[in-house]
């Protein structure tokens, strides 16, 4: 089905936005303890205050529901399954990296998890370039951020091995 209609598109933004959401509260679940946990943690003096990650990732989840949600106004979601299945596989690999850290302080799992994050977004900006330039365009914040992610959370785990065996 095309989304063609104002209120299929409203609901379509609700429902990409939820997705998202989704996602960021199945990872904030895990991170319950996390300001303790990560509070005791060496970090390297580049590290940004915990404050920072609340906001950033708040905004980078809403950009990714628009984002899905500008591929799916053109066609709907079986014109546009392959990127938007990649969308839906990325949300869940960084779901699980708030778990694998936080809630199971597996160093090694989430670094791994957060390469494989890396990827999975590329693959996803591209194929959502294809189909919409802007919609390619708002992830790329998001991809800059995992960069830096990947690296404060390879660095954390290397200065934690008791912690983050």
């Amino acid at each position: 089905m095309t989304p063609s209609s104002k209120p299929k598109q409203v609901m379509g933004l609700i429902g990409w936005l939820v997705v998202s959401f989704i996602a960021a509260g199945l990872g904030a679940m895990a991170s319950v303890n996390a300001s303790a946990f990560y509070g005791q943690l060496a970090q390297p003096e580049w590290a940004p205050p915990a404050w920072v990650f609340g906001p950033a990732w708040t905004l980078l989840y809403a950009l990714m529901g628009i984002a899905a949600w500008l591929v799916w106004r053109k066609g709907g979601f079986l014109a546009n399954q392959a990127a938007l299945t990649l969308f839906l596989v990325q949300l869940a690999i960084n779901a699980l990296w708030s778990w694998l850290f936080f809630a199971w302080h597996l160093g090694a799992l989430a670094f791994a998890d957060i390469l494989l994050l890396w990827l999975l977004i590329l693959a996803t900006l591209l194929a959502f370039w294809r189909i919409s330039r802007p919609a390619g365009a708002l992830l790329v914040p998001y991809l800059l951020w995992v960069s830096f992610a990947a690296v404060l959370c390879f660095s954390v785990w290397q200065l934690n091995p008791q912690a983050l065996g």
